[in-house]
């Protein structure tokens, strides 16, 4: 098979797969309980297999199925660790690799793009690749003026299997709620199509990492690679060597998980204050920890807007959020357009959910971990997921503005506890957010 499973058929058959899967497995699992076996051997072999078969799936799929383990994978931090543990290993595999497509499609992709004289560009050309997204896959080659290039090519037929791989997933998503207490699955498969849909577009991508280059152009934290080529569904920017962030998670040397950490927080909060734009893709994949300790950047394809007025706003509602107090709380939300016009609530209610998320910006110095994520991803799911007439989470909203700011501040506290890094969160925050240290609109500390 060339391209992506496109026929709608095919790739329903395959994700229809994973609960039929699942319901095998359980059965096998109950039997050989009758046989003797220990239910908590049984209940963890039948996790493995469950995650071993579901990214798989996903993986071969790639496109937006492919897309959402990814998102799963961010969110892991915050699972039981009884669930955690036989599901890590699938998803950070995920997070870096995937089934490979035939080099007779990748060749036709550079065709289409770079013209029938491709080869000519480069002075060498891996085949084989050396990492695949969700959407393309990347090669090493050395650009005909000598630079070590990444080549993003984007799978054949990535478009035409969005529709039908987020109309399935939509259906299982009963699947993986109850991996997600809290986590709303369906609004979350919505937004990664219409982000996926954007990132698409290579030309736009190649748009959103220039600007974030010459933002952070000389920067002694952070690299982000130039662009060098864009055309069709090409894009070609610099090499970036460095530890996966993924392996930096897997490995027993804290301080430089907790440099990692700082350095991934200082990032997205800084990139609205430089360039009024936010990286909203923060899984481990897109994140390399050089030698000389900076923080290397990639895939800028759902980079969003975040004008200096929202900047300002998102201080102000962290400030309140540390404040404590539940009034203040209430009607600021009012104002941002989190909690509907009308209707009473109770500010002790509100403080409980919001509270845990200023956590980290009370102290002078953080430490996240699995196990806090896991309270405080518990704490408030009452109230929020109540729908009750009258309950607060009828009274709950999520203004389009802060879609994107939203989800890369969640991903980024997923992938810090993942790091379990510690460190002076606070005083990034006031850093770089207008608004958090001060009311005043024309206060503004985050300069470049």
């Amino acid at each position: 098979m060339s391209d992506i499973p496109r026929r709608a058929v095919t790739r329903t058959a395959k994700l229809a797969s994973l609960p039929l899967g699942f319901a095998g497995r359980t059965a096998l699992g109950l039997g050989k309980r009758t046989l003797g076996k220990p239910a908590e051997a049984v209940a963890l072999e039948v996790q493995r297999r469950t995650a071993d078969q579901l990214f798989a799936v996903l993986g071969e799929l790639k496109g937006g199925a492919m897309k959402v383990g990814q998102l799963m994978s961010i969110f892991e931090a915050g699972l039981p660790e009884e669930l955690a543990g036989p599901f890590r290993a699938s998803l950070t595999k995920l997070q870096e690799s995937a089934p490979p497509m035939p080099a007779a499609t990748t060749h036709r992709v550079l065709a289409e793009g770079l013209g029938a004289d491709w080869r000519e560009r480069f002075a060498e050309f891996d085949e084989r690749p050396a990492a695949a997204a969700s959407i393309g896959q990347v090669h090493k080659a050395v650009w005909h003026d000598g630079r070590t290039v990444a080549v993003k090519v984007q799978y054949p037929g990535a478009g035409k299997a969005l529709m039908s791989d987020f109309n399935q997933i939509s259906r299982l998503s009963r699947l993986i709620t109850p991996l997600f207490p809290g986590v709303e699955i369906k609004p979350v498969i919505a937004d990664l199509k219409r982000r996926l849909e954007k990132e698409l577009d290579y030309a736009d991508e190649a748009r959103a990492q220039t600007a974030f280059h010459e933002a952070y152009a000389g920067d002694p934290d952070f690299v982000v690679p130039a662009v060098v080529a864009q055309a069709g569904d090409v894009l070609v920017t610099e090499w970036l060597e460095g530890t996966p962030l993924a392996k930096v998670i897997a490995g027993d040397d804290q301080e430089r998980r907790d440099r990692a950490g700082l350095l991934l927080f200082r990032f997205l909060l800084s990139g609205p204050a430089r360039c009024q734009m936010i990286h909203i893709d923060p899984h481990p994949g897109n994140f390399r920890l050089l030698d000389d300790g900076r923080l290397g950047v990639l895939d800028f394809g759902g980079a969003a807007r975040v004008p200096a007025e929202l900047q300002w706003s998102i201080g102000r509602l962290l400030r309140i959020g540390t404040l404590g107090s539940g009034e203040e709380m209430v009607a600021a939300l009012r104002e941002e357009g989190f909690l509907a016009p009308e209707g009473e609530v109770d500010p002790d209610e509100i403080a409980a959910i919001v509270t845990p998320h200023a956590t980290p910006f009370m102290t002078e110095r953080f430490r996240y971990t699995r196990e806090w994520l896991r309270q405080e991803t518990t704490r408030g799911i009452g109230l929020a997921t109540d729908m009750r007439p009258g309950a607060l989470a009828r009274q709950l909203r999520l203004p389009p503005q802060y879609l994107a700011v939203s989800r890369a501040l969640s991903g980024c506290g997923g992938v810090l506890c993942q790091l379990e890094a510690e460190g002076a969160y606070r005083a990034e925050a006031v850093r770089w957010l207008p608004g958090f240290a001060d009311d005043d609109p024309d206060a503004t500390e985050a300069t470049a």
